[in-house]
């Protein structure tokens, strides 16, 4: 039976839609896993504007009103994961019901990504009930961490584990919050630091997660090696410049980012399940 991750946050635009297309497409391409992406942010549906999907026929809307079921919402695409896609029209639906209908399909697939809303209201709460862990993206700056902290503690009160966060768009500046006061204030783990990178935006614009547009990048690189710490393996960056880094780091002339200390405590984890 596949596994249920649910990619949450409660502030809009800090890339959540963002993580959810570019950890499938490498968890497709770099791991042969069998992916569904489903779009939980019911009242802004925005998941299948992101893969190229503007209309599309049948969407988790009408799979939730009773209409249709799963398997006829459900549209392959070409980098080799599925895409479960809403209705870019906001329609009234038993959101709650999102956990049932994920449960009759989750053993078809190794790993179901939820997008989930960014509005703490019913529509977080289905993403949560649905999930058997999460994923919270933030970014680096106090106002999105007020939020993050509000996520996180919703969350655990739920009971919904958090496996970790996804620090977003990061610019390592001075004025940026560190990785460590983001853990110290959420009491959670970084998973990831994904740099800012204006080719995000440029693979946007071409309906194509930035992990697989053009060559590989930071940032393709850092959604392979957590795609792998969740799957209990390691993702070995190649790149002359990661392999320098690697060597100053055995040295100890190079100290080791918490965030790969904390990718390799969940793939070993992960590894042992």
């Amino acid at each position: 039976m596949g596994k249920v991750v649910g990619v949450i946050a409660i502030k809009g635009g800090v890339g959540k839609t963002t993580t959810v297309t570019n950890l499938a497409s490498v968890l497709a391409s770099e791991f042969g896993q069998k992916v569904l992406v489903v779009d939980g942010n019911f009242s802004a549906a925005n998941l299948g504007l992101h893969l190229g999907l503007v209309n599309p026929e049948v969407t988790l809307h009408d799979v939730l009103a009773g209409k249709h079921e799963m398997e006829d919402a459900i549209q392959k695409h070409d980098l080799g994961f599925d895409v479960l896609p809403a209705s870019v029209v906001p329609k009234k639906v038993e959101m709650l019901e999102l956990k049932s209908h994920i449960k009759k399909i989750k053993d078809k697939y190794d790993m179901v990504l939820i997008d989930s809303s960014p509005a703490l209201n019913e529509e977080i709460l289905a993403t949560m009930m649905a999930s058997d862990e999460l994923l919270v993206v933030t970014s680096p700056d106090h106002p999105t961490l007020s939020c993050t902290m509000h996520a996180v503690k919703v969350a655990k009160r739920r009971g919904t584990p958090i496996t970790g966060l996804i620090l977003n768009r990061v610019y390592n500046k001075q004025f940026e919050l560190t990785t460590q006061e983001v853990e110290e204030a959420t009491e959670t783990p970084v998973l990831a630091v994904i740099p800012h990178d204006v080719r995000v935006l440029e693979a946007l614009a071409a309906t194509t997660p930035a992990s697989v547009h053009g060559d590989i990048s930071d940032v393709g690189v850092e959604y392979r090696k957590l795609a792998g710490a969740l799957l209990g393996k390691q993702y070995e960056d190649r790149r002359l410049t990661s392999r320098v880094k690697g060597w100053l780091q055995r040295g100890k002339l190079m100290e080791v980012p918490k965030h790969e200390v904390n990718r390799t405590l969940l793939s070993d984890s992960v590894g042992k399940e």
